[in-house]
């Protein structure tokens, strides 16, 4: 498993524009394989940052969801509430390997 996380700073007066263009990423990460756990506001005081945190079982799986940017609709439309709104100044992606609790 490989999990993305994405370090967004955001416009802070944009955060409803934020809100939907993540509502949209969530449903699109879940409908093309992958799991997201969600995204990460602000909440106590002045902050213009913002997590996003999703998985796929393994790297090929997440490059070929990434085939679809820029051509799947529902994809262009999801970056088009970003672009226009203006609500993320910029983002860093990192993969990281999980490390989670036993289940047993």
């Amino acid at each position: 498993m490989i999990t993305c996380v994405v370090e967004y700073v955001i416009d802070p007066a944009e955060i409803d524009a934020f809100e939907r263009f993540a509502g949209r990423w969530m449903d699109l990460v879940g409908r093309h394989g992958g799991v997201h756990h969600g995204y990460f506001l602000p909440s106590e005081g002045a902050s213009d940052k913002a997590l996003a945190l999703f998985s796929f079982p393994s790297l090929a799986a997440y490059e070929e969801y990434r085939t679809l940017f820029g051509k799947d609709p529902e994809f262009v439309e999801a970056d088009r509430i970003r672009d226009e709104s203006g609500c993320v100044l910029r983002y860093e992606r990192t993969f990281m390997r999980p490390l989670l609790p036993d289940a047993s």
